[in-house]
């Protein structure tokens, strides 16, 4: 069990991002803590931690399939945080100074959005089926696009302007988003 916990987003959501349950899902959580309890001040034998694991995890399980269903069934809220996600990337890659210091990170995204770095991707994906990364790498793509072909900007000095500090990474990622080099892109439109 030590070894799977860290594969339980939520343990890293904050306070308002607390799990939301309906009265029967919280009677199927509080039927397992009882099952704990009886199982705890029952004789202990040889099976008694192994019980006791089975059920810490079921709930683990349980609470998994709560936040799964509170992103679909909180869509007007998830998609209000989606909007505004939208318009946080559009605006920094809009912005050349912003631009300068470097792509955005997913945290400094979630920060902004008053939100946790898990529950945005854990949010996104259940809505977009992508992540954070992906969806601050498609805005990179797309303003990337947008200045190999409206600007006589190098590919170096394009790549400088998007925050890469090496022309090569910037290359390597929109071959790897795109298909093609930012070069062969440019010249298509040519």
């Amino acid at each position: 069990m030590a070894k799977t916990i860290k594969n339980y987003g939520f343990f890293s959501y904050e306070v308002n991002e607390a799990l939301h349950l309906s009265e029967k899902e919280e009677e199927i959580l509080e039927n397992i803590f009882k099952n704990i309890e009886n199982e705890y001040q029952s004789n202990i034998d040889q099976f008694s931690q192994d019980v006791i694991i089975a059920h810490i995890e079921l709930i683990l399980q349980y609470s998994n399939r709560f936040y799964n269903r509170q992103f679909i069934t909180r869509k007007i809220a998830n998609n209000e945080i989606l909007v505004r996600l939208e318009k946080l990337l559009d605006d920094y890659f809009n912005d050349d100074e912003k631009l300068v210091a470097g792509l955005p990170t997913v945290q400094q995204i979630a920060e902004h959005l008053n939100i946790s770095p898990n529950y945005l991707s854990d949010m996104l994906r259940s809505i977009t089926g992508q992540t954070t990364q992906h969806h601050i790498h498609e805005k990179l793509i797309e303003k990337a696009k947008e200045l190999l072909t409206t600007s006589n900007l190098s590919i170096s000095e394009i790549a400088y302007r998007l925050g890469f500090e090496y022309p090569q990474s910037f290359n390597k990622l929109f071959k790897k988003k795109t298909d093609i080099s930012p070069l062969e892109f440019r010249q298509s439109f040519n």
